[in-house]
């Protein structure tokens, strides 16, 4: 097989999508069926169902190690090499003493640094190394890559606090005005590099503030589902709300001018859930629809009349009516965006 070049733009390329892949792949286990374990009886069944999820989503750095290296059709030393760096680096391990704790999906920002430096030391190692790759360039790319991704994670850490601090300066606002931002700020969140759920459980961000953020999300998964649906898969639509619109994270930051209708349906929706008073937690404000965490916590958390009827115009109703608006306005009256530019790629 020819061996891809090291060009930089498919590197990254290669990088956002296989990362925005593995949040899906290792999240939507979780997110399908949490609110529903919660709700049987706590048998040894359920429990051991509850580990395997919580286990599934400490896989993220690999997936998203196999699926950057099968991008840019590295070997399966490479990619295995790669894998073993960015599992190392991703903060899913927590050593105290002589005992090593794994929780968590890990500081996605610093997966993806990891894979994309991973990415390259593999390549350049098996070039140098020859006929020795197969002995060494694990260990090569393990303490390059995954040295320096212990080097960066801290500081990826506080990058991410550092917007936490962002988005709990937005809750002090308004009560409708705190309902836009926390609404757009999550849907360019979920679309980030960073991890909305992350910064809301760092943060505690719970109340109307959660509902508000939470909206914002569904919004920003139905409008790039919408405006997409023409040139993906009826699976890949469903993967934008059921799964993560983190997905179209490549589009997004190859064509920025996708932000306009999704921060705009995002700052509605979150102004819309705010007045209807939805709350929720900082674990529901980072999924959006995904196993109708959303939906399914505010109906726990919010108080009032007409509660069912609330929560379904504020996670579908309004959400759906702006993303086909969004569509209307931004790809038929005034065409700027193509739905090209929102093609998910073929895994």
């Amino acid at each position: 097989m020819e061996k891809p070049q090291l060009a930089l733009k498919p590197t990254i390329m290669a990088v956002l999508n296989g990362n925005s892949f593995a949040v899906v792949a290792a999240l939507i286990p979780a997110a399908l069926i949490s609110q529903l374990l919660k709700a049987l009886p706590q048998t040894g069944l359920v429990g051991q169902v509850e580990v395997m999820v919580a286990l599934a989503q400490s896989t993220l750095p690999l997936i998203a190690a196999f699926v950057v290296g099968n991008m840019l059709r590295l070997s399966n030393l490479e990619t295995a090499s790669m894998a073993l760096a960015t599992f190392v680096a991703s903060g899913v391990v927590t050593v105290k003493g002589d005992t090593y704790m794994i929780a968590g999906t890990g500081v996605i920002l610093n997966i993806m640094l990891t894979t994309l430096i991973a990415s390259y030391v593999a390549r350049l190692s098996s070039r140098l190394l020859g006929q020795l790759r197969m002995v060494f360039e694990p260990l090569v790319v393990l303490l390059i890559s995954g040295g320096i991704g212990l080097l960066t994670l801290p500081i990826m850490v506080a990058v991410q606090g550092a917007v936490g601090q962002v988005v709990a300066q937005a809750t002090r606002v308004s009560p409708l005005l705190m309902g836009v931002l926390l609404g757009m700020l999550f849907a360019f969140l979920i679309v980030s590099p960073l991890s909305s759920v992350g910064i809301a459980t760092a943060i505690g961000l719970s109340g109307v503030g959660s509902g508000a953020a939470n909206a914002g999300i569904v919004a920003a998964a139905i409008t790039l589902a919408v405006m997409g649906a023409g040139v993906n898969s009826g699976g890949a639509i469903i993967a934008h709300f059921m799964g993560s619109p983190k997905i179209q994270m490549a589009n997004m930051l190859s064509h920025p001018k996708l932000f306009m209708p999704v921060l705009l349906a995002a700052g509605v929706s979150g102004g819309v859930a705010s007045l209807l008073g939805m709350s929720g937690t900082a674990f529901s404000a980072g999924f959006g629809l995904s196993g109708f965490i959303g939906p399914l916590t505010a109906l726990n958390e919010s108080q009032g009349d007409l509660l069912g009827i609330r929560v379904i115009l504020a996670f579908i109703v309004v959400p759906l009516l702006l993303g086909i608006l969004m569509k209307l306005v931004f790809m038929k009256k005034v065409p700027l965006i193509q739905g090209e530019e929102l093609a998910l790629p073929d895994i």
